[in-house]
């Protein structure tokens, strides 16, 4: 079951990466808010259908749920204006690379704390060498741009 799901996350990642290819040019066009707009009203919608369709009946009530976790509805947008403005600058895959680099060193300060509810999981040598082989990805992909 985990390689399944670690299979769909690559395919994930690899979807974020075709975002920023659409969003940079779609951000030169439009503007970068409009595109950030543009791609949040696409996925309410989809969402809304999907809820609709297929979310459970007797859940609980979303707006009872402590507000810290709605944060993820301001990260968002912040998250796709970088994209926008980032990817046509550095490229694609500088984008993406920062953003894991960013991504991984966070989340292992989260595992190994436990926050927001999560079970703590000790970050080891070999977690932390994962994050220096991204840094050292991002430094060669950058090359002498840094």
């Amino acid at each position: 079951m985990n390689i399944v799901l670690i299979a769909l996350v690559v395919l994930g990642g690899m979807g974020l990466s075709v975002e920023a290819g659409l969003l940079g040019p779609l951000g030169g066009e439009v503007g970068h808010l409009w595109a950030t707009f543009s791609i949040f009203s696409v996925g309410a919608v989809l969402s809304l259908l999907l809820v609709i369709f297929f979310g459970p009946r007797n859940a609980p009530s979303y707006l009872a749920q402590p507000g810290w976790q709605l944060l993820g509805g301001i990260l968002g947008p912040v998250y796709v204006v970088v994209l926008t403005l980032a990817t046509p600058t550095i490229g694609i895959a500088m984008t993406m690379i920062a953003i894991l680099a960013g991504q991984v060193g966070k989340s292992l300060l989260i595992d190994h704390f436990g926050w927001f509810g999560t079970p703590a999981r000790r970050v080891n040598g070999k977690r932390m060498l994962a994050l220096v082989f991204i840094i050292a990805a991002l430094a060669l992909i950058a090359g002498d741009k840094l």
